[in-house]
């Protein structure tokens, strides 16, 4: 199984992508920015290049994470030592790669994957934090929504792609 650096690097654009359209005042961030107590000078001030670039960096890593959480062969690699060892595997390995190596590996499945991820995994981290800081519903849910959303086509990529 090769992996598809290029596609977990353009999956990775998806959460500034989705975050341009979600954190937009005339979708959800009028909402997020008071929920916040930010106007939108306040947000102007900060160093964009360093959020943007550190965004993507945090995205590239969570494309590793969800690529083996929706690419089920991901596992029966691991069991022969990873990829340096595929060469030497039983050859029980290269049938059932041959049998299932492409199994699963459609958009709608990394995306159930992704949603899944997202339900029980960011939301509930968002929710914690949330409730420790003493925010809002609107706010848990505006920033779990985003996650949801983002890991849902993540997801998608990654499996269909990667």
């Amino acid at each position: 199984m090769e992996i598809n650096f290029i596609a977990l690097l353009l999956a990775a654009i998806v959460t500034l992508v989705v975050g341009f359209i979600w954190y937009n005042p005339k979708v959800f961030g009028t909402i997020w920015m008071k929920e916040n107590n930010l106007t939108q000078e306040e947000l102007r001030t900060g160093n964009m290049l360093k959020i943007f670039g550190l965004t993507y960096v945090f995205s590239v890593m969570i494309t590793m994470t969800l690529m083996s959480l929706t690419i089920h062969q991901s596992g029966a690699i691991g069991m022969v030592g990873g990829p340096p060892m595929i060469d030497s595997a039983k050859p029980s390995f290269q049938a059932f790669m041959t049998d299932y190596g492409m199994a699963y590996r459609t958009f709608k499945h990394g995306a159930l994957h992704g949603f899944i991820s997202g339900l029980f995994f960011a939301f509930p981290v968002i929710g914690i934090n949330g409730l420790f800081e003493r925010k809002s519903w609107k706010y848990i849910f505006i920033h779990a929504g985003y996650w949801l959303v983002t890991l849902t086509l993540m997801g998608g990529i990654i499996c269909a792609f990667a």
